[in-house]
């Protein structure tokens, strides 16, 4: 499938035209308020995983978690104790997760941060540099989180079945698009431009898969960028290479101002009230 370069024209002047404003919108938003590369990379996890729902609720439960995180978000996860700590979780509530799904992430950081410095040296475990995407490594790195010792939160090592904690970490062997965690290692891989932050330096850009949410999912078919009708991982692919042909180096550039004709600029595929100003009106197949 070939992609018109006038596309590629647009997309790269939207790039460009990325604001403040946007990022105001966007759960990113969160790690922007730490200027600690150790606080920004355990904010954009957290921000991340907790990210679906409405934006409204979303930033409603980061407030509260970024809250009792108080200053430095790498320092609580590293003096986080489960028996001590576990109380200031209590009440938490975003959709199908709880206090103890909380509690265990703070746990499950601590542990990666623990055993391997940050949060890149413990994914980098399961990632091999000549890898034509991350999606081996993401499977790796959630069935290590989901098999740490939990037994300080639960009584014993292993999750709860019933814990909704797996939620969080999905993985592309199972099918799922993996849109959260794939928003986190664009997050922290592509570089610093004033909205992604440019932290990791071991995964290259080139190796990032889209996030597929439903503006992605919805706007991508729109644009011809994918054929598949399920937003899983096969589509987040289809996307992803229909993107590099624009950059190769980067494909994942492009996510943010794409999502952002849905979040911030109202595209929601069955209203023609956001179509006159649409910068990609002319190549829109709902149109």
């Amino acid at each position: 499938m070939s992609h018109p370069r006038s596309l590629k024209k647009i997309l790269e002047q939207l790039y460009a035209d990325r604001s403040p404003q946007h990022l105001a919108n966007d759960p990113l938003s969160f790690c922007h308020r730490y200027r600690a590369p150790a606080d920004q990379e355990v904010a954009a996890l957290i921000a991340a995983v907790f990210a679906y729902g409405s934006v409204k609720v979303i930033k409603g439960s980061l407030s509260r978690i970024f809250s009792i995180m108080g200053d430095s978000p790498a320092d609580f996860v590293d003096g986080f104790d489960p028996k001590r700590d576990r109380q200031l979780c209590s009440g938490f509530k975003h959709r199908f997760n709880d206090a103890d799904d909380l509690a265990a992430l703070f746990w499950a950081i601590r542990l990666m941060r623990q055993q391997q410095g940050s949060i890149e040296r413990f994914f980098c475990r399961f990632f091999e540099a000549n890898a034509a995407t991350v999606e081996q490594a993401l499977n790796g790195f959630c069935a290590a989180v989901t098999v740490f010792d939990y037994r300080l939160l639960f009584g014993s090592a292993a999750l709860p079945p019933e814990s909704s904690f797996r939620f969080l970490f999905p993985s592309p062997s199972g099918g799922s698009a993996c849109k959260r965690l794939c928003m986190f290692l664009r997050w922290v891989v592509r570089p610093a431009d004033g909205i992604d932050l440019g932290l990791w330096q071991q995964v290259r850009p080139a190796q990032l898969v889209i996030p597929v949410d439903r503006h992605i999912e919805r706007i991508s078919r729109m644009l011809g960028l994918t054929s598949r009708r399920t937003p899983d991982w096969r589509m987040a692919c289809e996307i992803t290479a229909a993107l590099r042909q624009f950059d190769p180096l980067d494909p994942v550039k492009y996510d943010f101002s794409i999502c952002h004709l849905g979040i911030s600029e109202g595209c929601n595929g069955t209203s023609s009230a956001s179509c006159p100003g649409c910068p990609v009106k002319r190549h829109c197949r709902a149109v």
